[in-house]
């Protein structure tokens, strides 16, 4: 290079310019190394070896697994971080990122999500998972959009049964007897149609209530009434799978949106594969946990004769047409046609 060129004042800023250049990209791939991973929290209400725990540890896994040192996955079971009654408010507040409320939990945000709470709508979870993945069952996820949500999928748990500290075998045996209920009109509808007494508690507080008798029963599937050992302090358990206990993965369209697209698929994937993990455990201890209970021999177990259930259904089945307007009828006979496939 000659002297002139050297000594030229455009050569020399343009050579400055690239040494900062360089000097930038060496600062910036050094900070992507040794950058915090983005943090994903994932809370939830039930403990660990349910379904929905088991899942959040799949999704965990495959995230941190397939985005090493990118993006790290924190689960939060049992309400360690928020109980049900407040975790859609944190979502929408980015205090947590990933949430999965039964579906009965948004029924301030749609209407449409109360077709699950309806009492004998569908006549076993195979049903329920073809109403589901049907077009209207996957509309149902994004009904919340305008509200700040986004439906990433469904999450079994299973039928539900009623238990209580007496038998439970006709509607009338439920007349003045106080039920702990989430958060839903539906549900408290279904309990006023046999004249007992719903009452709206959080998930974490029923083991208390039961066993000080401060209510008399609870509906809930096998798995959680195992998990958290409520065959424990209930006597009695009829099975009556007389409704759906299921949840939504939902996250808030704010972090959603502001994921990167390959970093989204990437989740998004890791999530459904998670779920699917999480309804074949679902699927398994159904039997599982209700045989386990059986032979604790601490509960009872009530079967209904055809023509007791159908006393309960025909006590109950007019709650669909109080909340047909609310729900569409459209929808509730798409969740009806599932049971004929």
């Amino acid at each position: 290079m000659s002297k002139s060129t050297t000594s030229n004042p455009v050569w020399k800023s343009i050579t400055s310019a690239a040494k900062l250049t360089a000097i930038a990209s060496v600062l910036a791939s050094s900070f992507n190394v040794f950058a915090e991973p983005i943090e994903i929290k994932f809370s939830h209400v039930v403990a660990e070896n349910t379904p929905k725990g088991q899942m959040a540890l799949k999704f965990k896994e495959l995230v941190e697994q397939r985005l090493p040192g990118e993006y790290t996955v924190s689960v939060f079971p049992s309400s360690q971080l928020f109980g049900d009654n407040n975790e859609l408010a944190a979502l929408l507040l980015n205090d947590v990122q990933i949430v999965a409320p039964s579906l009965s939990k948004f029924e301030r945000y749609t209407k449409k999500l109360q077709v699950f709470d309806l009492p004998f709508l569908f006549e076993d979870m195979a049903a329920v998972d073809r109403f589901q993945q049907s077009e209207e069952g996957q509309k149902l996820l994004n009904s919340m959009n305008r509200k700040g949500l986004v439906g990433l999928g469904y999450l079994h748990n299973g039928m539900k049964q009623f238990s209580a500290h007496a038998p439970l075998s006709t509607p009338g045996e439920a007349n003045g007897k106080k039920f702990r209920i989430m958060a839903s009109d539906v549900i408290a509808a279904q309990f006023d149609a046999v004249k007992a007494i719903p009452v709206k508690k959080p998930f974490s507080e029923v083991f208390t209530l039961l066993q000080t008798r401060a209510i008399d029963g609870q509906e809930n599937t096998w798995s959680n009434i195992y998990s958290m050992k409520f065959y424990e302090v209930q006597s009695h358990i009829t099975e009556s799978n007389h409704g759906v206990l299921d949840y939504m993965l939902v996250t808030s369209n704010t972090f959603w949106k502001n994921l990167p697209k390959d970093k989204r698929d990437i989740i998004k994937k890791s999530l459904d594969e998670a779920i699917v993990l999480g309804n074949q455990i679902a699927a398994a201890k159904e039997g599982e946990d209700k045989q386990a209970i059986l032979d604790s021999k601490r509960s009872e177990l009530v079967s209904l004769t055809a023509v007791q259930r159908q006393q309960w259904v025909d006590a109950m089945k007019p709650v669909w047409t109080k909340f047909e307007s609310q729900i569409g009828k459209d929808v509730i006979e798409a969740a009806q046609a599932a049971n004929k496939q």
